[in-house]
């Protein structure tokens, strides 16, 4: 059995994702941080279309509660290893930065980037111990490009790019690769309050992104056909330039 480890599963992009690295055959562990509910659904759903998955729920910006969460995982699975994991999890709290709050700015960096630190070092050593796997770090158009009112969000997402170039070189003797993904505007929770009419003038195909298109693209850089693939940043944004 291969395992998938998706963060911040339970909604969104992640639920997408989850869903289609079912499909391809992945056992998945859908993380979650609140939503109970909504991630029993996506179990359920995976379950019904014949895949296999558990839930696993912790606070990947919390260091403890992540090490415990593997630990468990690791100890419960003493003869498999997550081969792929895809870094999703994040939050939104716009504001212009003079107005800032110190809140606003280290919740959203503590859950995009230590969420990854946290993770990522704990799973990647199984990795490189087998010889073998995807690392998958959804990033942003904000992250590349700025974003008024999202400086927190910008950065959090910009450092997402940096530190997988990084972790690429590290990992890669060890056939493990590192890549990027980087939506524009998605039609998720999290774009609900973007004016969707005055978004669709600016991205050149004229709409927005769907979940599954993004599901489909870490899906590929989750396969063995994206071997000679690592460190490098894809976006998937209508032609956001």
């Amino acid at each position: 059995m291969k395992y998938a480890l998706v963060t911040g599963a339970s909604r969104g992009l992640g639920r997408a994702i989850a869903l289609r690295l079912a499909k391809d055959g992945f056992s998945v562990i859908i993380n979650y941080n609140r939503s109970d509910d909504a991630a029993r659904e996506v179990l359920e759903e995976i379950v019904l279309e014949g895949g296999s998955g558990e839930l696993m729920r912790f606070d990947v910006s919390d260091s403890a509660a992540v090490d415990a969460a593997i630990e468990g995982w690791e100890t419960a699975h003493p003869d498999d290893y997550i081969s792929v994991l895809v870094n999703n999890a994040g939050i939104r709290q716009d504001n212009i930065l003079v107005f800032m709050t110190d809140e606003q700015w280290h919740s959203v960096l503590n859950t995009t980037l230590d969420g990854f630190f946290y993770l990522t070092r704990r799973v990647v050593k199984g990795m490189m111990t087998h010889r073998n796997g995807r690392i998958v770090n959804i990033s942003s158009v904000s992250g590349l490009k700025g974003m008024p009112g999202q400086c927190n969000y910008s950065a959090a997402k910009a450092g997402i790019i940096g530190v997988s170039k990084a972790l690429a070189q590290e990992v890669a003797k060890r056939k493990v690769t590192v890549n990027v993904v980087a939506p524009g505007f998605i039609e998720t929770d999290m774009t609900q309050d973007i004016p969707i009419d005055e978004i669709k003038r600016i991205v050149p195909l004229g709409r927005i992104g769907k979940p599954d298109e993004v599901a489909a693209l870490v899906s590929f850089l989750a396969s063995d056909e994206s071997a000679y693939i690592t460190g490098e940043v894809i976006s998937i944004n209508g032609g956001v330039m």
